[in-house]
């Protein structure tokens, strides 16, 4: 009994063993077919693109934009699980060309055999934004002139003709602010255009099929509000003019250079921006604009903005839109300087303090409601035109002047209406934070990617770096007759809110960077030329005379060493004063009181008086 006790235990305790054996192999088993079947989605991805690509492109040595695909392929996978309806329908003979997506994306959406992936380089992450858009360029050509890092594109001399193009945008809105300043995002942005508007086939009208997958808008910018057609959850469908695309396409790939010549290339002859307006298709309507809301303050300023247009030659209609706050007897005013009047309702900045000016400074987004146009070159009232700006109307949006950094100044910027458009800036106003609280950020923050304008285009009235060089420049430029500045901005106090003998912000401690009496004479002897029943709306009010003497008498006691508190101006500040033959040796400024006039220092340092 002992012996076969034994035994017995040492079968069951050998079958124990065996159980546990099978058990732990089977566990094996499970869990090798487990990662097998759940192997990470982006060794997948490389391993599957790699192979297919090779089958679809004949095994080019580069692989076609695979850091952005896989960095994509990342973003939000549920996503590309649901086909939209229109990519669906599509019939099994279109080809289409593929940007940024994995071929076995392409198989997973139901896309056609006949696919092309089109093939690009990544853009360096070397590159920054800063780069394509610097704050400063060399537009003057002093040196060897401006010029553009470049962002790689496709060669698509050997794609053959696409019913479709279909591209996966990166988007990083949840990463980081200024996550629209994506050099990564801008690129397939700009290959997605250049694959549709040289190899997509044209429909009647010229336009081209594109389908967009992203989690943020595509940048409106290159793919027009007006040409979506179809949109399914995060998958934009366009149809796009490809004469549209081509023309975004030729620019200069960011501010880094300037959408509108200086100079002819290779010379110091000025370029001949007429060629340019005289190619303009005359049936297309296009209208110069500008606003006006919350206060009467800039009347004046559009009466003389509306002279100055005018007087360049210009026949393209003058359009002014103003809110409730202008009395009736200034809006005739108004319409005689030659303004189309257009009554409108404010729109309010969500982030602006009540009470505020910039509480309804977004009134300037209703310059998209105005549709029956199809290009406007807006222009702030504080501006004075003195060279034809028709040549703009041949620029996309936005083209403008650069302000600080990567920012464009809105003073003056080309703009196509849509209602469109209008709509899609309405219902970003809440999200988009602008960097000063004002229109201007918000639009820079909207329309990342824009077109540089010549700074002589909006020259703005500012001397940021307070040498004598920098002043003697720029007084003489504001000074020049004929002209050599597209238009003068008056940043600081405006010329109709000072008296007309000198520049105001001379007696404002920080205001001072903004005067310039060169500039100020300029914007006076347009007033004169003006139509004289038009000069009472730019007449000086009592409250004003007071503000500038107390100004006065605190330049005095801080001891301004320009001098110009000194000056005596007449009672109202406002009659005509006879001006000296020549300034001499001082320099272009000149101030006058009745008879007595001052030659001023180009930096405004001293006054020497004539005897006129």
């Amino acid at each position: 009994m002992g012996f076969g006790g034994e035994m017995m235990k040492a079968v069951a305790s050998k079958a124990l063993v065996i159980k546990i054996n099978v058990a732990f192999l089977g566990f094996c088993v499970f869990a090798y077919i487990l990662l097998l079947v759940l192997q990470p989605a982006s060794l997948y991805n490389q391993n599957a693109t790699k192979m297919v690509s090779c089958s679809l492109r004949g095994c080019h040595g580069k692989k076609a934009g695979e850091s952005i695909r896989l960095q994509a392929a990342r973003e939000n996978r549920t996503t590309m699980e649901t086909v939209p309806s229109f990519l669906k329908r599509l019939h099994g003979g279109m080809k289409v060309g593929l940007v940024n997506v994995g071929a076995e994306e392409a198989l997973d959406w139901g896309l056609p055999s006949g696919t092309t992936a089109v093939d690009f380089e990544p853009v360096s992450d070397n590159f920054q934004w800063k780069d394509l858009f610097p704050e400063w360029i060399d537009e003057e050509e002093e040196n060897e002139g401006p010029s553009c890092p470049e962002i790689p594109m496709p060669d698509l001399s050997s794609c053959g003709e696409v019913g479709m193009v279909v591209a996966k945008l990166p988007c990083r809105r949840a990463e980081t602010a200024g996550w629209a300043r994506d050099l990564s995002r801008l690129q397939v942005h700009l290959v997605a255009a250049a694959a549709a508007a040289r190899r997509g086939s044209r429909d009647a009208r010229g336009a081209v099929k594109v389908v967009l997958l992203s989690a943020c808008r595509p940048m409106m910018e290159l793919f027009r509000c007006d040409d979506l057609v179809a949109r399914e959850g995060e998958w934009w469908m366009y149809e796009a003019e490809a004469w549209r695309l081509e023309e975004k396409l030729a620019l200069p790939i960011g501010s880094c250079n300037l959408a509108l010549p200086l100079w002819d290339k290779g010379t110091d002859v000025v370029y001949d921006a007429s060629k340019l307006a005289e190619a303009a298709t005359p049936r297309r309507r296009e209208a110069y604009a500008t606003v006006l809301h919350s206060s009467d303050t800039y009347v004046c300023g559009a009466l003389a903005l509306a002279h100055s247009i005018v007087r360049t030659g210009s026949t393209r209609d003058l359009v002014l839109l103003h809110d409730n706050t202008i009395a009736p007897h200034k809006l005739r005013g108004l319409a005689t300087a030659g303004w189309t009047l257009r009554e409108i309702e404010r729109i309010r900045n969500p982030r602006a303090q009540r009470g505020t000016y910039n509480e309804y400074n977004y009134s300037k987004l209703r310059l998209w409601q105005l549709t029956d146009y199809h290009k406007v070159v807006f222009i702030d009232a504080d501006i004075l035109v003195l060279r034809s700006l028709d040549v703009l109307f041949r620029f996309p949006q936005i083209s403008a002047t650069g302000n600080d950094g990567h920012i464009f100044n809105s003073g003056v910027m080309v703009m196509e209406p849509s209602n469109c458009t209008f709509k899609a800036l309405m219902a970003l106003r809440e999200d988009v934070v602008s960097y000063n609280g004002g229109d201007q950020g918000f639009l820079n923050e909207v329309f990342v990617w824009w077109h540089r304008l010549p700074r002589r285009v909006n020259f703005l009235k500012n001397f940021w770096s307070n040498t004598t060089a920098e002043a003697s420049m720029k007084n003489h430029l504001f000074a020049a007759d004929p002209p050599k500045l597209y238009s003068i901005h008056y940043l600081g106090i405006k010329p109709w809110m000072c008296y007309r003998e000198y520049d105001c912000n001379w007696n404002i401690g920080d205001q001072r960077t903004y005067a310039s009496d060169a500039a100020h004479a300029t914007w006076w002897r347009l007033h004169d030329q003006m139509d004289g029943r038009l000069h009472e709306f730019c007449g000086l009010p009592a409250a004003r005379r007071e503000e500038l003497e107390q100004e006065r008498r605190q330049a005095e006691e801080l001891g301004f060493g320009d001098g110009h508190w000194r000056l005596r101006v007449s009672g109202d500040g406002r009659n005509v004063t006879k001006q000296p033959t020549s300034c001499g040796v001082y320099g272009v400024d000149v101030a006058c009181h009745q008879l007595r006039c001052f030659c001023v220092s180009s930096t405004g340092s001293h006054l020497q008086e004539l005897l006129a």
